[in-house]
């Protein structure tokens, strides 16, 4: 509440403009292009995650803790996907505004209808729902809204320009939509490591053709990458993985199908809205068709 009122009473005074901005800490890059394309100049951000680690295998560290203990605002994905490493570091940390159900606590997740919602069983399944969520534009254009109201909230007297900021970054994203799915009408499919394109493919209405992952989260075996050859032979496809995981799996499949190899991150190198939209630039350039 101190801090609500410290940032009310600064707007007050003359010459504060940017005196009070909000300290807001994101899970993941992703996270982090929300808050800037809808917060702008009202925010300071810090991201948790790198763009090149796998956000499911983080560790709460006394950095984190630190970054919390400051924040007014702390953006996650949800649907469990810090699950291991997030509500540990946000306990610890002690700031009651941003304790879950404060408003100071925005899930994504919570926002958003999610596909594969009750699946359950070895590995990394989420029975909350699948969460990776942000390399979808229909999902991205429903959360910048749902952040600026919360960001309003917290802020009433930067109401007005989160909105703008919202509409004017929906508007960004909508105009992108109707050339990316040109792009991919044709394309043939593609292999991935993990579910994590579950809700690009969906969107885009491009076949996922399989996951070198037998389960999610279990390394690819020998016997699963023979029999998924075996199933996609004579076809043509491309496979894709992040550049953390293995080469191993990918190579074995790319040798017996004679297909290529992409490597893609699925988080934005940088937390703004350009660098999201350059991430997707880049799933869809190594999706299309190949002349």
């Amino acid at each position: 509440m101190l801090k609500r009122l410290l940032i009310t009473l600064a707007f007050l005074l003359p010459g504060s403009l940017h005196a009070a901005d909000l300290r807001v800490v994101a899970t993941t890059n992703s996270m982090g292009a929300l808050a800037t394309a809808v917060g702008g100049e009202r925010i300071s951000l810090t991201v948790l995650a790198p763009p090149d680690r796998d956000a499911h295998f983080l560790q709460a560290r006394p950095s984190m803790m630190r970054d919390l203990r400051r924040a007014d605002l702390v953006i996650a994905v949800g649907a469990e996907l810090e699950a291991g490493w997030l509500p540990v570091a946000v306990k610890r940390a002690a700031n009651r505004d941003i304790q879950p159900g404060q408003p100071g606590h925005f899930e994504a997740a919570e926002h958003l209808e999610l596909l594969d919602v009750g699946e359950s069983g070895a590995g990394h399944t989420h029975a909350s729902g699948n969460p990776h969520f942000n390399l979808d534009p229909r999902r991205i254009r429903t959360l910048l809204p749902a952040l600026a109201e919360r960001l309003a909230d917290i802020d009433p007297a930067g109401a007005s320009v989160y909105e703008a900021n919202a509409a004017a970054a929906v508007a960004r994203v909508e105009a992108r939509m109707s050339e990316w799915q040109t792009k991919v009408a044709e394309a043939p499919g593609a292999v991935f490591h993990h579910a994590d394109t579950r809700y690009l493919m969906d969107w885009l209405d491009v076949p996922t053709l399989g996951y070198l992952e037998p389960v999610p989260g279990v390394p690819p075996t020998a016997r699963h990458i023979r029999e998924l050859a075996e199933s996609l032979d004579g076809r043509d496809g491309v496979i894709i993985h992040a550049p953390y995981y293995s080469e191993s799996g990918p190579g074995k499949l790319a040798d017996a199908l004679g297909w290529p190899i992409e490597q893609r991150h699925t988080e934005p190198s940088e937390p703004t809205l350009a660098g999201w939209l350059d991430l997707i630039d880049g799933w869809v350039d190594a999706l299309a068709p190949r002349n």
